[in-house]
């Protein structure tokens, strides 16, 4: 089975360790930071076999260098392997391999940049949990910021996202949740599942523990970016950014998406 642990590094990433029952091999997802990696490999007496890269920032991609080996095999976007360091295997959408028994399929999410991708292991037995890691595209309560990629080639992505199982577990790459639902609680006041929402995770953040892997079906119910077509979203979107009622849903996001750029 497989098993997958936050490795918290800099200041606010996650750094997904997979492992799998009864063996010493393991991958790691968007290692910015070796040093922690390479404590974790030897508290828990592993292997790194090898490593998953969603896109090309320094805090995703920093610690592979130091963490690979002869036999350390490293996988990334092909559209980006000219930013990325050098990949054993560079893949693009609709590709898929097996990694610790689970079988991986290749998203590509333009937006935040325009080489991310995601890796999505479907539930292929009863026990199992479908499951994403989804970078800096999607994180509980929001998405990621728009660096290169435009509002459109975002919300395209996020719909990739949504059209996948409600039970997925989402694996982000940032502890953004509390402040993110500071903003939602802006966009939507009313929302219950929001509020409840926001108490567990201020609980779990008041016991030092992570608020992810959130699942998609609590961000249907809580993320703003995902909720965009909602008439609640939509109603403070155009007393917040003086949209009409005409406006686009690529309109709708970007407002939405500018507006949390400049909440504080």
């Amino acid at each position: 089975m497989l098993k997958i642990r936050p490795l918290a590094a800099l200041d606010d990433n996650y750094i997904w360790l997979l492992t799998q029952s009864g063996s010493s091999r393991c991958w790691v997802v968007d290692p910015g930071d070796a040093q922690v990696v390479q404590r974790a490999l030897t508290q828990y007496e592993l292997h790194l076999e090898g490593i998953l890269l969603t896109h090309h920032h320094s805090d995703h991609i920093d610690g592979v260098q130091a963490l690979r080996s002869a036999d350390t095999l490293v996988i990334g976007a092909a559209k980006d392997q000219h930013r990325l360091p050098e990949l054993s295997l560079s893949l693009s959408a609709g590709d898929s391999f097996i990694l610790l028994g689970r079988t991986f399929q290749v998203l590509e999410f333009p937006g935040h940049t325009l080489g991310h991708v995601g890796y999505f292991a479907p539930a292929e037995e009863a026990e199992q949990s479908p499951l994403l890691f989804c970078g800096d595209t999607l994180f509980s309560a929001g998405c990621g910021r728009l660096f290169e990629g435009s509002a459109a080639q975002m919300w395209q992505s996020l719909q990739q996202i949504m059209a996948l199982p409600e039970e997925t577990l989402i694996y982000a790459t940032h502890e953004y949740t509390l402040s993110n639902l500071a903003f939602a609680q802006h966009v939507e006041p009313h929302n219950q599942a929001l509020s409840q929402y926001t108490e567990g995770c201020r609980q779990a953040r008041a016991a030092n523990q992570p608020t992810l892997p959130s699942s998609l079906g609590i961000e249907l119910a809580v993320n703003p970016f995902l909720r965009v077509q909602k008439a609640q979203v939509q109603a403070s979107l155009r007393e917040h950014a003086g949209l009409s009622e005409q406006a686009s849903i690529d309109e709708y996001f970007a407002a939405l998406r500018t507006w949390k750029d400049n909440f504080r």
